[in-house]
């Protein structure tokens, strides 16, 4: 499948910052969906793994947001099926969804709205766990209902 990714970190003004290469197709896990990647994100976190990087080969491929069709399901996958659109933000320690397929732990993965484009649910995963661990985990936006003097200006 083709891949890009990085063999060591270069400034973005050298062309081998980013290269397209060949690579395996990955084999899911019990827990993994495969998924065909049909749109990514580009958060932060892409930028500062590359430029964290030695230099390795194989290539690192990187892109952990991301949103597709499942072509095959782990072993012990219960809840989702091939064909159904999902989103989800993957796992850094694994290789990233910059690639034609992704193997990512079903347990990441959520089923795309109908509603959104391949493009617009690959834009929410990580920005949207931002927001919910701002208001849920550090402001405690889950006990403004409770107390009606609250309110919340976004």
């Amino acid at each position: 499948m083709k891949a890009i990714g990085a063999r060591q970190s270069l400034p973005v003004s050298d062309p081998d910052c980013l290269i397209e290469f060949e690579t395996d197709q990955p084999k899911p896990g019990p827990l993994d969906l495969l998924v065909r990647i049909k749109a990514i994100a580009v958060n932060p976190v892409d930028t500062k793994i590359r430029a964290s990087l030695g230099e390795i080969n194989p290539p690192r491929i990187f892109g952990w947001d991301a949103a597709g069709v499942i072509e095959q399901v782990g072993d012990e996958v219960r809840n989702f099926t091939v064909g159904e659109e999902v989103f989800y933000a993957g796992d850094l320690t694994r290789p990233g969804c910059n690639a034609e397929f992704q193997a990512v732990d079903s347990r990441l993965v959520a089923l795309k709205p109908k509603s959104w484009t391949f493009e617009e649910a690959a834009a929410i995963p990580l920005v949207g766990l931002t927001a919910w661990e701002l208001l849920f985990e550090r402001m405690g936006a889950d006990r403004f209902g409770k107390d009606a003097d609250k309110a919340l200006l976004i």
